[in-house]
């Protein structure tokens, strides 16, 4: 006779919610093991003399509920083939709802040449439905306390986190739910459902949910539906449903007419407002300015979406799988000891990718560098790539020789009388090479020279204030007394 394991759910509390036909499996099945005797029908059950091995014991010997669940479906499995013919297996709620040790079972028993009869129960959802009073037909999902993440969370549709055990789980599922909720949203726990003399409903704020004095097996947390403004416009679905509205027949005008070439000059406008309050450290500012640009990325994906060509989901998928990709040092076996390991396997990575998709090898070794960089940032990149083959000062001493070289020569086109297009070339020269000079001391020449703007702008000011002081206007004062104020002002600042 072939070994089976009989799964049958007790229901979510006591003899009233244990199905007929589980009663019947459970009185017929001598050998019978139980997940927790903790719930109600099982002591009911023992009352009337059908007895259960339970496997508590599990529960305080090992550190971590996956690791509970593992061994009791390995026990299972060993007892059922051990003796040969049919044991019980009972646990809470219905078998096949957030019960991982029958998901185990039904991975397993196969293999291990074990039957499997599952037996259905009344599950604690059904309880959670009349005693919450709502109807699933609204919009439901159900989480895992233990695995519950901002990107699963849906307040437009009734949220029951089940197996919140204790107050270590139920501050890990506050953490996640604040990602989304107001920290004082009102959130409903329920313990022990539709169970008499044991059922505990109370709705509390969000901060205050793993500050309860009890929690266990029977314990969830629900979030009613909510169509609250505020909750929706932290999605990025409704900044989807926003931007598809905006282009479509009945939205706004000027949207709709909008093409990639008559917003491109919005994309790169929007990029350095970002940048700027990047540099300013101004959190308001980037918080804004990063949503203006993801505008445009959004944007340009509609306009796409609308030609069948892709949509901002690809975008994603795209990205996701790049990163993936080009971080084997995170999601792989490579390791990475620092960030110049990183960085190199990111650039083997790319390589591999270019030549999985059959593109074409570069021509040039300074190919690859977007044509509409700002110039500083472009020369810096074309040098770098050249220093990567070896066309590179072996140190900074010939660099800055080289600076020195291409001042003399601006000054002699100057002083010579040349054209001014000669005259601007050898200022691109020296300009050319001072930005060798910052990649030899590791800096970056547009931030240096942005860092030098800001601190001019704000020497300037200094002298615009003490203009302003004094009742006077730029007419009514010299050179000689501005240089003594940006001097104040360069001991200041």
């Amino acid at each position: 006779m072939k070994p089976t394991i009989i799964v049958a759910g007790l229901g979510s509390g006591g003899e009233d919610h244990i199905t007929l036909g589980v009663w019947r499996r459970i009185r017929e099945t001598p050998r019978r093991y139980v997940r927790t005797s903790s719930h109600p029908a099982v002591r009911k059950l023992a009352g009337d003399g059908l007895d259960f091995r339970s496997f508590d014991h599990l529960y305080e010997q090992l550190d971590s509920f996956p690791e509970v669940y593992e061994r009791i479906a390995d026990e299972l499995i060993r007892l059922a083939r051990e003796d040969g013919g049919t044991i019980l297996y009972a646990v809470p709620g219905h078998p096949m709802v957030a019960e991982r040790t029958v998901r185990l079972l039904r991975e397993r028993c196969a293999g291990a040449g074990v039957g499997l009869e599952i037996v259905g129960g009344e599950s604690f959802l059904d309880q959670a439905f009349v005693r919450l009073g709502f109807d699933p037909i609204e919009g439901f999902q159900l989480l895992d306390a233990s695995d519950v993440k901002p990107s699963l969370l849906r307040p437009e549709i009734h949220t029951v986190i089940a197996q919140v055990y204790d107050r270590l789980i139920a501050s890990d599922v506050k953490l996640s739910l604040m990602e989304r909720y107001p920290d004082d949203h009102p959130v409903t726990i329920g313990h022990a459902l539709g169970v008499p003399g044991e059922e505990r409903i109370e709705t509390v704020p969000l901060h205050e949910l793993d500050r309860l004095e009890t929690y266990g097996d029977m314990t969830l947390v629900w979030l009613p539906k909510s169509d609250d403004p505020m909750l929706r416009n932290r999605s990025f679905d409704r900044l989807k449903e926003i931007v598809e509205i905006l282009r479509g027949p009945n939205g706004c005008p000027w949207d709709r007419e909008q093409t990639h070439r008559s917003i491109r000059k919005n994309f790169i406008e929007e990029t350095y407002e970002a940048i700027e309050a990047i540099d300013n450290d101004d959190p308001a500012g980037m918080q804004e300015e990063l949503g203006d640009v993801l505008l445009q990325v959004m944007l340009h994906s509609q306009m796409e979406a609308e030609n069948g060509t892709f949509d901002i989901y690809d975008v994603i998928q795209s990205l996701n799988e790049k990163l993936l990709f080009r971080h084997p040092h995170v999601f792989g076996e490579v390791g990475a000891a620092n960030a110049d390991e990183a960085l190199a396997n990111w650039e083997r990575m790319k390589a591999e990718e270019k030549r999985r998709r059959g593109l074409p090898e570069r021509s040039s070794v300074l190919d690859g560098i977007p044509r509409d960089l700002p110039a500083l940032l472009k020369a810096y990149e074309l040098q770098k790539k050249a220093a990567k083959v070896g066309f590179d000062w072996p140190d900074i001493g010939p660099a800055l020789d080289k600076v020195g070289e291409e001042l003399r020569e601006l000054r002699d086109a100057i002083a010579s009388g040349r054209d001014r297009e000669a005259q601007a070339q050898e200022l691109g020269d020296l300009l050319f090479a001072a930005v060798n000079v910052a990649r030899f001391i590791g800096a970056d020449p547009e931030e240096a020279l942005a860092r030098t703007n800001a601190k001019f702008g704000r020497r300037f000011a200094y002298i615009e204030e003490q203009l302003k002081q004094s009742g006077r206007t730029f007419d009514q004062t010299n050179l000689e007394e501005m240089d003594r104020w940006w001097e104040e002002a360069k001991r200041k600042n």
